[in-house]
């Protein structure tokens, strides 16, 4: 099992690099010089030791390996440079956000396992039944329904709630407030975002779990359990459910990653300043050092992501280990 971990680590550094080296030479493939365009946004001239101080900057002065190497070297410690846009450190803009998006991904995903793995292995045992069509029903729902849409229909509906039960509206603080310092305030924050988004995450995960469940429950082993008189709840859980579990991990990990750089809409709703609005922001103001590490970031949390999948498949299936 250790050796296993370590060939997946050691995985992860040739991908690392390579998708460091394709964001490098997309971002330097954007038409025009990026200086000029941040510079002259307003239409105004551009002076030439302006413009060479910007280069200086960003270091497009020097050739593009040296600029590769600095890359590379600032991303291995956690160095991407100054914002273009703020003028703080990239680092600092990110550590700002990335706890609010990080913890409402955390929060959807647990509140989506909850619902999805047992409505969905529900749903799969009593195939075609009442219970079944519901639970497909609600599935589908949350597939269909906009993510935008749930978001402001919760609001709504605490808003109508408190007025009924506490006599006026209530609804949380804006600002985010760390879990370690006001549990109960940053719980009230989050937790309506972190169901909105559960929900949806929940309807996709638990059509995944109810076709695995379906295919496994086909299979000879099972049925050869069965005739063996082992008890049903121990077929389910020891032998169904843990098989069925892998393309439903597998779901699981790149929906939590893909929470981490794109909730822009619900957090436009919930007026959050997570990662997904700082990417917007920095995109719209031009923010070439930024984005490049932002996309790095996302990067980044997809393979970690990745890594923690394939830790999870040798668990479920120790014979993976050996393939």
């Amino acid at each position: 099992m250790h050796r296993y971990i370590l060939n997946r680590l050691l995985l992860s550094i040739p991908t690392l690099i390579g998708a460091a080296a394709l964001v490098f030479l997309l971002m330097r493939l954007i038409p025009g010089d990026i200086c000029m365009v941040r510079l002259g946004g307003s239409g105004g001239t551009v002076s030439a030791s302006a413009l060479a101080a910007c280069h200086a900057q960003i270091g497009l002065e020097r050739s593009l390996p040296l600029q590769f190497l600095d890359f590379i070297g600032g991303f291995a410690i956690g160095d991407f440079g100054t914002s273009m846009w703020s003028g703080k450190p990239v680092v600092q803009e990110i550590a700002s956000r990335l706890p609010v998006s990080l913890e409402i991904a955390l929060l959807a995903t647990i509140v989506a396992v909850a619902i999805a793995i047992p409505l969905g292995t529900i749903s799969a045992l009593k195939q075609n039944s009442w219970l079944d069509h519901v639970v497909r029903t609600v599935a589908i729902a949350g597939i269909a329904t906009p993510s935008f849409w749930l978001g402001i229909l919760s609001i709504l509906i605490v808003l109508d709630v408190s007025h009924y039960l506490l006599g006026s509206p209530w609804m949380p603080s804006i600002d985010y407030v760390p879990l370690w310092d006001d549990p109960w305030g940053n719980l009230s924050i989050v937790i309506l975002p972190a169901i909105t988004i559960g929900y949806r995450y929940s309807a996709v995960t638990m059509r995944m779990t109810r076709s695995a469940m379906l295919e496994v429950l086909r299979e000879d082993y099972i049925r050869t359990a069965r005739a063996k008189g082992l008890v049903e709840q121990l077929i389910i859980n020891r032998h169904a459910l843990k098989n069925a579990m892998l393309p439903v991990v597998t779901l699981i990990g790149m929906e939590f990653a893909f929470l981490i750089g794109g909730l822009v809409v619900t957090e436009q709703v919930f007026n959050l300043n997570g990662i997904g609005r700082l990417f917007v922001l920095a995109v719209q103001n031009q923010d070439y050092t930024l984005t490049q590490a932002l996309v790095m970031l996302t990067v980044a949390v997809f393979v970690v992501t990745n890594l923690v999948v394939d830790v999870l498949y040798a668990w479920l299936d120790p014979r993976i280990r050996f393939g």
